[in-house]
């Protein structure tokens, strides 16, 4: 399973570069949505025991299906700067998103579901992780304009993996950074 973690971070880059690179063509062809890339940072004890906070990335990409609703996709990868026992953890979910606004402002909220996988090197109290869950994840969020087709985002989400659940666990994120709309 550790062979997978790399492909697996090497494809949600790759998806998240193209969706960049093709959302302006998207804004000229397709329906309405947004691609949001920034920083996340994930509870304590979320998944795992002796996992502290962890910070991460998040990329999401949002196309809208109707007035109000649409679907959203979400990559995270978390275990930027920490020692080597701390699991490095990546979530993918997909689920519905109800977004309403005014002025330029959005906010929304969605609920997703996925699957989370970690894995360490040198284990924490002496223990190897590599394990994947179930996940999910309910919460939303706002944005605000900052230049024409940008917008800021500041998200929080209850977060958590029922079969990987801790007793003193935060299982919760934050994640705030650049929306692009299309």
């Amino acid at each position: 399973m550790a062979y997978l973690r790399p492909a697996l971070l090497r494809l949600s880059a790759c998806c998240t570069l193209m969706l960049f690179l093709l959302a302006p063509a998207a804004h000229a062809i397709g329906p309405k949505g947004d691609v949001f890339l920034g920083f996340s940072r994930l509870g304590t004890n979320t998944f795992y025991p002796n996992a502290g906070g962890l910070n991460g990335l998040e990329g999401t990409a949002h196309l809208k299906l109707r007035r109000f609703i649409g679907i959203e996709a979400d990559v995270a990868h978390y275990g930027y700067g920490s020692s080597s026992d701390v699991p490095r953890t990546t979530t993918v979910m997909f689920g519905p998103r109800v977004t309403i606004g005014a002025l330029g402002v959005r906010a929304y909220a969605h609920a997703l579901i996925g699957g989370e996988h970690s894995s360490n090197s040198s284990g924490v109290n002496g223990v190897n992780i590599d394990a994947g869950a179930f996940s999910y994840a309910l919460g939303g969020g706002v944005d605000v304009p900052v230049f024409p087709f940008f917008a800021w985002r500041v998200n929080g989400d209850y977060i958590a993996a029922p079969t990987l659940s801790t007793q003193d666990a935060v299982k919760g994120r934050i994640s705030t950074g650049l929306v692009f709309r299309f």
